[in-house]
């Protein structure tokens, strides 16, 4: 148990590191070297997601990782393997070992004949980053062949980080913008991007590019990778048969203050060859009230409303829609008024619109 043993030191370097000011990734390098001083480990990946979709909005890959990324995503999207990102989000313990999964047979892991070994690793631990049920990011830390695989003493002292790392990653993505400070790139057009089926960009328009290279400098990747939102929604919409297109696509919160979202639709070519449209717009309402929601912690009944009040129902209205008596909703109203600061639904949709860019109504 001499791992446990460090977990409250640990657990307040973390939290000082998240009260510090500093870019969500300058918060993951420094969180993967703080890490890595009580649980060794030889290459790491620190990813944020968009907790509705639990995709991608960028990671921080150590670089024997960088090479094998796109590999590990085509796995995780199209064949499915042990522990799964989006299983763990579920589990009752959402760290698990490689190791340990396989029953200490490794090769039963397609991620690991095709992608781990190869590289030269021999273990893997998979941690899902939950705060208060909802998925703030995922860290995943590799060993090489020749190293000891993970113990359940690390295992368990990642567990217990695990909230506490999502907290701090939580608090990067709800974190409101200055009044005013919302823009985009590109003036109002929407980017629009063409991939091939492997993910090769094949054309794109001026506001993409811009978009692209902002993702680039916020990843610090250089210009010839692929952006992993960008990844990530692309290869979720190449394996979409078996789940809602809808769920390809992750809103991001850009370090300058604009929410972007960022969607795949998989395309049928007249040659036959499966191509992908991405495309970049600012975020609209349905895209970030689940992020707004969690920035004023409104209730799911809350939320429910706020939708409706975005849409312009009266009070009337809201009250048919949501099957509750029209006291019912002024309650509610005084509770949503209450958390965002304002008095009136005027305001408060004006409150809305100038922190989040979303439209008068």
């Amino acid at each position: 148990m001499k791992t446990t043993r460090q977990t409250p030191r640990v657990k307040q370097q973390i939290i000082r590191l998240g009260a510090a000011s500093m870019t969500s990734p300058d918060f993951r390098s420094k969180l993967l070297s703080l890490l890595r001083e009580t649980v060794p480990f030889d290459a790491a990946c620190c990813t944020h997601v968009d907790p509705n979709t639990l995709l991608s909005t960028g990671a921080v890959t150590e670089e024997n990782i960088e090479a094998i990324h796109p590999h590990l995503f085509r796995i995780e999207y199209g064949k499915g393997d042990y522990n799964a990102y989006e299983q763990l989000v579920h589990a009752e313990t959402p760290v698990a070992t490689l190791f340990e999964a396989t029953e200490g047979q490794p090769e039963r892991s397609a991620r690991y004949r095709e992608v781990l070994r190869p590289a030269g690793f021999h273990d893997e631990l998979r941690a899902a980053l939950v705060h208060d049920r909802a998925c703030w990011g995922y860290l995943t830390l590799y060993r090489n062949t020749g190293q000891p695989v993970f113990s359940p003493d690390e295992r368990k002292f990642i567990a217990i980080l695990a909230p506490v790392i999502a907290a701090c990653l939580r608090t990067y993505s709800v974190a409101l913008p200055e009044s005013g400070s919302v823009g985009s790139e590109g003036g109002n057009e929407p980017g629009i991007a063409i991939l091939s089926g492997q993910l090769a960009l094949l054309s794109t328009n001026p506001a993409a590019d811009a978009w692209i290279r902002k993702l680039q400098s916020w990843e610090r990747i250089d210009s010839g990778t692929l952006p992993r939102p960008i990844r990530a929604v692309s290869t979720r919409a190449l394996h979409a048969a078996s789940q809602s297109p809808a769920l390809a696509k992750a809103c991001i919160r850009m370090p300058d203050g604009p929410y972007l979202t960022v969607r795949a639709s998989r395309l049928q070519a007249v040659n036959g060859d499966i191509q992908l449209a991405v495309t970049f717009e600012p975020a609209r309402p349905s895209d970030m009230l689940p992020i707004i929601a969690e920035a004023y912690q409104f209730t799911e009944r809350e939320l429910q409303l706020l939708e409706g009040l975005i849409r312009g129902l009266s009070t009337k209205e809201l009250a048919a829609t949501l099957h509750i008596s029209a006291y019912t909703v002024q309650d509610h109203l005084k509770s949503i008024f209450a958390k965002t600061g304002v008095a009136s639904r005027r305001e408060l949709i004006w409150h809305l619109h100038s922190r989040f860019s979303l439209p008068n109504v």
